[in-house]
């Protein structure tokens, strides 16, 4: 069975990921640790492209955590903020590297745009026509 992290991690090398800056570059090594065993997966980030071994390389950033966690980010249901500041995710090395990481996890399952939330948002009645608030002095 494919989990949502392997899913994640195989489309990671899938052409240029515009949402990095193109100077981002450096090696991530994620540890995904399950049943008492660890699976090491090394990325190379350079020119917005991102190139993906299984293996257990130094790098210049290693994140580890659960499988279970590694799934929820995958799946947007955990941000990589969030999973750290519970300790279910750990960080060592380049933390300006992390930042720029989060960009390739996807967002919260449901989540539009905010522009497309406001466009869908109907007018306030009256919005258009309403003077001072009421109840302020001159």
């Amino acid at each position: 069975m494919t989990t949502p992290a392997a899913k994640l991690i195989g489309r990671l090398e899938s052409g240029r990921h515009p949402d990095l800056p193109e100077s981002t570059s450096g090696t991530v090594r994620l540890d995904l640790r399950e049943d008492g065993r660890t699976e090491h997966w090394h990325l190379t980030i350079a020119d917005q492209q991102v190139r993906v071994d299984q293996r257990g390389d130094d790098a210049d950033l290693v994140l580890r955590a659960d499988r279970a966690v590694f799934d929820r980010i995958a799946t947007g249901a955990l941000h990589p903020a969030a999973a750290l500041g519970r300790n279910d995710l750990t960080v060592h090395g380049d933390i300006r590297l992390f930042m720029m990481l989060r960009r390739l996890f996807p967002g919260p399952p449901n989540a539009r745009h905010p522009r497309e939330a406001a466009d869908s948002t109907p007018a306030r009645a009256g919005a258009a026509n309403s003077g001072p608030a009421a109840g302020s002095q001159r």
